[in-house]
């Protein structure tokens, strides 16, 4: 008579553990188990990003003897499963009694109410979850097509992907491992922006493609041992058409998720410097072979071309930018980077509704440096997929190390700028 009865268990189950084990084997206990698994875009409100993708996890929870259906959760409420399946029983660990599910939990069982079912909590199995296996997991590294397939899963799964610069290992483990909860919500940097303008700047030189490809490519690598999440590398207009594929192959192999190239021809000039008088476009043909050479050299489906647009920052009007995203979309670009110097997103947002429409439209980039009052929030709503904030860290870094070092020089001692610095013991922490 028991097997009659419905019982529905949400579980990410990105690492199955013992714990899962025993809250599975209890519902089985009750009834017919159906697993309402969490989707990655469910997974990622609350916690860091699953290391298996949804149909990976639900290959390993088929299997298990406990579980008869799987059904998909794509919220971290349940209250829209719960509606459908109208379990006699959910059962959950009793963990989400407080912290980040605890408004969940209170929502479950007011809906439970509706038609008498009961909510069941197993005992929480102490010093195991999957966070914190997947924290060992991370010390000890990832693999590069590991690292490389996420961005992809990221731009399918969230509302918009958060991409910040790292110009160094230490920014890297900053990006790595930092996360905040604000308003019952889990916030973090989805992966990192390997920017030729402060590559350049770090090492002293100017943003002119003077530091080459392959250094910036041994410094990315001091990157990629210590980190995890994916990398945008910014290739600036790639170079000469013929050398492309030698580019691409190399970031590929690495796990880079993507390459940016821009529509400049000759000597870089950053786009942000007010005089653009002696830069040129590349012709929207000449461009587009660039494009198709890219896709062609890429070695794996899940590394990313994104075509970065110029044709705002030369003030060449949106109706240019458009033609050229729909060109450069036809001849294989994953993406579509429109950038502006612009103090305010109206020029970007007006290409954005526009390329919307378009048959040939493909995720947006936006880079708000200069229009950094632009939230989120109105990115997401006018269409773009990645947000990346390209330089901030070193602009962060330079006036504090500036700062610190005038007051050594102006006390002459360290003490007065003890206030201003962390203790050694973080740094130290950080990197262990």
């Amino acid at each position: 008579m028991n097997k009659k009865k419905r019982v529905y268990v949400g579980l990410s189950a990105d690492i199955l553990h013992e714990g899962h084990i025993k809250i599975l084997k209890t519902a089985a206990q009750l009834g017919d188990v159906t697993v309402g698994l969490l989707t990655d875009r469910a997974i990622s409100t609350y916690k860091k990003f699953p290391i298996l993708d949804y149909k990976q996890r639900a290959i390993v929870l088929k299997s298990l003897k406990y579980v008869k259906n799987i059904y998909p959760q794509d919220t971290l409420d349940y209250t829209k499963n719960l509606k459908i399946f109208k379990p006699d029983f959910l059962v959950h660990g009793d963990d989400w009694k407080k912290g980040i599910q605890k408004k969940t939990r209170s929502s479950a069982i007011k809906t439970l109410k509706k038609w008498g079912g009961k909510l069941v909590e197993p005992k929480y199995t102490k010093n195991i979850s999957s966070s914190l296996i997947k924290k060992k997991i991370l010390e000890i590294g990832t693999t590069p097509d590991a690292r490389r397939t996420k961005l992809k899963r990221l731009i399918y799964s969230k509302d918009l992907v958060r991409i910040i610069e790292s110009h160094n290992s230490l920014t890297g483990l900053i990006i790595e491992k930092l996360n905040i909860n604000k308003n019952e919500k889990y916030f973090e940097f989805d992966g990192m922006w390997s920017s030729s303008l402060t590559d350049s700047a770090v090492r002293g030189k100017p943003d002119n493609q003077s530091v080459d490809y392959s250094t910036r490519i041994l410094g990315l690598n001091e990157i990629l041992d210590v980190t995890t999440k994916p990398i945008i590398f910014d290739a600036d207009n790639g170079g000469r058409i013929e050398h492309i594929p030698y580019l691409i192959k190399s970031l590929d192999r690495a796990g880079i998720s993507a390459a940016v190239i821009e529509d400049k021809v000759g000597l870089k000039k950053n786009s942000l410097f007010s005089d653009q008088s002696k830069v040129k476009q590349d012709s929207i043909g000449n461009f587009c072979k660039k494009i198709d050479k890219a896709t062609k050299s890429k070695i794996s489906d899940d590394f990313l071309i994104v075509a970065r647009i110029e044709s705002l920052i030369l003030e060449k009007g949106i109706k240019d930018a458009l033609k050229r995203a729909e060109a450069y979309s036809k001849a294989g670009a994953d993406a579509i980077l429109i950038h502006s110097k612009e103090k305010k997103p109206t020029e970007i947002f007006n290409f954005a509704r526009k390329f919307k429409n378009s048959k040939y439209y493909k995720p947006m980039v936006a880079v708000p440096s200069t229009y950094s009052a632009t939230r989120e929030k109105d990115l997401i709503k006018e269409g773009f997929k990645i947000v990346i904030y390209a330089n901030h860290l070193l602009r962060a870094a330079y006036p504090a190390m500036l700062g610190v070092a005038k007051d050594i020089l102006r006390n002459q001692r360290s003490l007065e700028s003890e206030s201003k610095i962390v203790p050694i013991k973080e740094i130290i922490n950080l990197i262990k």
